[in-house]
């Protein structure tokens, strides 16, 4: 058991404790090659190193089926919509509507790259501090506004949903049965208003309270990054590996 522990710790430090541009550089190579990858040998061959940067990682396999399953949910729709979407030779009806072969295979393109760059960015980046990430980004010259966009985001995000936790208690408190009808939908819709009216007056104070603490715009690090061999060693490796499939199309092709 202590050992399994130990191993997971020295396979998480890999990823973990680089500099964090190097998770940010590899995860757009991994998401830039996904895009240029159009046949489902070398997306298969994709999908299975963004399996291996997570075994490499030491991620939770069950957080990472979690967020999976939210995910599918989402692209769940594209795949059954799609077939029925695009021109081409047809494969099946179903009440009138014809589902198209191309359809079909472009859905099936766009489960596998969108599956194999969430996998990579689990991998890569959910593994990671959001702060350093926010630390690399800022050492890479991204801009300053998207910086302070995402470092407010996540040190806000919870602060918010317990704003929206504490409504939902109001509306349970009053006896509020979600329903299929309009009263329902009206009340959500109530619930969201409130939620963006409260997140606006909370964003306004905290503008104020940063202000009369000298905040000026300006992003400042509380320590420098250090870019070392071992993590150009690993930005190269992971890029070679996010290029194996891209080679190996063009030998397909």
């Amino acid at each position: 058991m202590l050992a399994s522990q130990l191993q997971a710790q020295h396979h998480l430090s890999r990823f973990s404790l680089s500099d964090p541009r190097v998770n940010i550089l590899a995860a757009g190579i991994f998401a830039l090659v996904a895009v240029l990858l159009t046949q489902w040998p070398a997306l298969m061959l994709l999908l299975g190193l963004a399996l291996l940067f997570n075994v490499m990682a030491g991620t939770r396999w069950r957080s990472v089926i979690k967020r999976l399953l939210a995910f599918e949910t989402f692209m769940l729709l594209l795949v059954l919509m799609l077939p029925f979407s695009m021109p081409g030779e047809t494969w099946f009806r179903l009440f009138g509507l014809s589902a198209t072969i191309e359809g079909a295979s472009q859905a099936l393109t766009i489960l596998l790259r969108a599956n194999a760059v969430v996998l990579a960015l689990l991998a890569l980046l959910a593994i990671r501090e959001p702060v350093s990430l926010g630390y690399g980004a800022a050492a890479l010259g991204f801009p300053a506004k998207l910086i302070h966009l995402f470092m407010m985001t996540v040190r806000y995000i919870q602060v918010l949903g317990d704003e929206f936790q504490r409504l939902r208690n109001a509306m349970k408190a009053r006896a509020f049965e979600p329903a299929s009808n309009w009263h329902t939908w009206r009340s959500y819709g109530w619930l969201m208003g409130m939620l963006l009216v409260r997140s606006m007056e909370r964003a306004q104070r905290i503008v104020d309270a940063m202000r009369c603490r000298g905040f000026d715009g300006s992003l400042y690090l509380r320590s420098q990054l250090l870019w070392r061999k071992s993590d150009s060693l690993l930005l190269l490796g992971l890029s070679l590996l996010a290029l194996v499939p891209l080679v190996w199309q063009q030998f397909l092709e």
